[in-house]
């Protein structure tokens, strides 16, 4: 008897900073088993981290983002709660490691000045715009916060809230139910 392994996919995650100082990331809370089922409508995939001044949201395989996630904040710690340094060696320790090799997942992570993609291939890819999607709806957010933010007045929650709704109208892997968060100034906000 072959036992196969159950994919799951899902998820669409979008961070958006603004002029105001203000960085915002929100995700959906979808995971689906294989291509035609729905195992779950409510995961939280965008959470704060390392003395809330981290935000750090994720698509892939959930087990895997949450190793990702401890991994993370620890290497904050190391570093100070430098975020590049940090992202730098996770993707390294992620790369060159045999365990997490094959950990299957993206990353976002935020703070007061940067936003960044990080990948299990070493990448550290710190977007040229102020926005950026990844996850099964990622393209259609991503076109979504483009044209919000470069049409609108929109606060940075604003932008990520309707271009995730606008994914979950198209992309059958996202769905409405949102979580977002937000550091806005010296104060973190939740929702």
């Amino acid at each position: 008897m072959e036992i196969q392994m159950i994919e799951f996919q899902a998820t669409t995650i979008v961070a958006v900073r603004k002029n105001d100082g203000s960085v915002c990331i929100g995700g959906d809370g979808q995971v689906t088993m294989g291509q035609s089922a729905i195992m779950k409508q409510t995961a939280r995939k965008v959470r704060k981290i390392y003395k809330n001044a981290v935000i750090t949201g994720f698509a892939g395989s959930v087990a895997d983002a949450f190793t990702l996630t401890e991994k993370f904040e620890k290497k904050l710690e190391e570093h100070g709660g430098n975020l590049k340094r940090a992202a730098v060696a996770l993707a390294q320790t992620w790369r060159s490691d045999q365990a997490m090799r094959n950990l299957d997942a993206l990353m976002l992570a935020a703070d007061k000045e940067s936003i960044l993609l990080i990948s299990g291939n070493g990448e550290v890819i710190e977007p040229d715009e102020p926005y950026v999607a990844i996850g099964s709806g990622g393209n259609y957010a991503y076109a979504a916060a483009h044209a919000l933010y470069k049409h609108t007045d929109m606060s940075a929650e604003a932008i990520v809230r309707e271009a995730l709704a606008i994914a979950a109208s198209i992309c059958v892997y996202t769905n409405e139910h949102i979580t977002v968060e937000t550091l806005q100034g010296g104060m973190v906000d939740h929702e």
